[in-house]
């Protein structure tokens, strides 16, 4: 079993190599920047080869990715156009409202993935590139979809490590759980530098047919101008738009166990919502 894994790890990693590369690369340089010696990458490119990942030009003997990878990433991208497709106008909406930039997320496993973003219009913003992947744990996106997350995650959660990536950073279970039953009350979640220092963040949860979180939208800002923004305003504008965007979806308020209506946007009062 140790050795599959391993193999299955090698064969990624050099498939990882290859998508960095600009051009075709030869057997013993894939095999140096995949850190392998060259008779065990040549054994797993030819699997690779074979089934139709890997392109082995027979000219040169040089190795690229084959497009069947295109059709993964087609069929990801497939799955994910709705929902950027329904949230693209809340995420300019609420750009408009905060003056800051918004951005949609999803949870991939105890990360989250960025999907879209409404820059703001001031010259200085926050920018997180599409694709980029932070913890979910140190980000308010993160924390707004754990709150309503499956209980599987949550178990896979209390798993993990909490590693500080700040000094801001919430790295004890139990201080994490509290943050999350409050952000489950509100219906939002906060970020305060937990992950990157002078960048917070407010998010509020996109809900599936059964009630649990798959998507986020969040507001970014620096530090600077976070301290002057209406926090529980912001929180409860999120939470609205994700309302609304669960609901084009297909969730229905309230259906999935009976408690939902109470749990998005039904938070505490404005005073109990700032931190």
């Amino acid at each position: 079993m140790a050795e599959s894994v391993q193999s299955v790890g090698r064969a990624l990693d050099l498939i990882e190599r290859l998508s960095d590369a600009d051009a075709e690369v030869g057997l013993t340089e894939l095999a140096r920047r995949a850190g392998l010696q060259p008779p065990t990458a040549h054994r797993l490119l030819q699997t690779l080869v074979a089934r139709g990942w890997v392109v082995q030009n027979p000219a040169t003997s040089r190795y690229r990715l084959s497009h069947r990878l295109l059709a993964v990433a087609g069929g990801i991208e497939a799955q994910t156009a709705r929902v950027r497709a329904a949230a693209r106008p809340h995420l300019e909406r609420l750009r408009d409202l905060s003056g800051e930039s918004t951005n949609l997320v999803v949870l991939d496993g105890l990360s989250v993935v960025y999907l879209d973003q409404a820059p703001s219009l001031r010259p200085m913003r926050m920018f997180t590139a599409i694709g980029a992947r932070v913890p979910a744990y140190a980000s308010a996106a993160g924390k707004a979809m754990l709150a309503f997350a499956s209980p599987g995650a949550i178990v896979a959660l209390n798993r993990v490590s909490l590693e500080p990536l700040t000094e801001h950073t919430l790295t004890d279970h139990a201080a994490l759980k509290r943050e999350l039953r409050r952000a489950r009350t509100r219906g939002y979640a906060f970020d305060n530098e937990e992950y990157e220092l002078g960048v917070a963040c407010a998010a509020a949860p996109i809900l599936d047919l059964d009630g649990t979180a798959f998507a986020a939208l969040s507001v970014s800002a620096p530090a600077t101008r976070w301290r002057t923004l209406d926090r529980a305003t912001l929180g409860r504008q999120l939470a609205e738009h994700g309302r609304e965007i669960s609901s084009e979806l297909g969730y229905v308020d309230g259906v999935a166990d009976g408690t939902a209506g109470s749990r998005v946007g039904g938070g505490p009062p404005a005073a109990r919502a700032s931190r």
